[in-house]
């Protein structure tokens, strides 16, 4: 069984950091995708506060199909280029969105969800997934939170 115990309080940098270094320990070894995705989500969801979804998206022949996930039952397609899922997978980029009610074309799959941060997984340039957290508060993720979760998804792209 793996274990990991952050230190109430961490700075976001040095909580990401550490968030990075489980996942891949997590993952080691372990070449099912969803089981990964699976134990990913949920390392997610325990250590970050003030989720209310945690989980991925899959790029299955360019279009987002659910992955695992943790929160209340969500849409199983996205088309690339729609919602802020959509967004983040067809350009590639982070999506910080502090107010989903104000991002145009928005898919609200939970409506207690206020803000949002979407984040490709790149393997060799292509993006293979997007990981989702939402948040029943606005203004919940910021560019820390973009960057690590930034670096969590360069530390297991492989394994998913």
């Amino acid at each position: 069984m793996y274990d990991f115990a952050p230190k109430g309080g961490t700075p976001k940098p040095e909580l990401y950091g550490e968030l990075a270094e489980a996942a891949q320990a997590l993952v080691a070894g372990e070449p099912d995708p969803v089981a990964n995705m699976s134990n990913l989500a949920a390392l997610l969801w325990q250590y970050l506060p003030d989720l209310n979804w945690s989980g991925f998206y899959r790029n299955v022949e360019g279009e987002l199909v659910l992955g695992p996930f943790i929160g209340k039952p969500a849409c199983i397609r996205i088309p690339f280029g729609q919602g802020v899922c959509g967004t983040a997978a067809q350009s590639g980029e982070t999506q910080v969105v502090p107010d989903v009610h104000a991002f145009p074309g928005h898919i609200a799959c939970d409506a207690a969800s206020r803000s949002e941060l979407v984040v490709p997984v790149l393997r060799e340039g292509k993006v293979i997934a997007v990981i989702d957290l939402d948040s029943p508060l606005p203004g919940r993720f910021d560019a820390e939170d973009a960057a690590g979760i930034e670096r969590f998804a360069a530390a297991v792209a492989e394994a998913i």
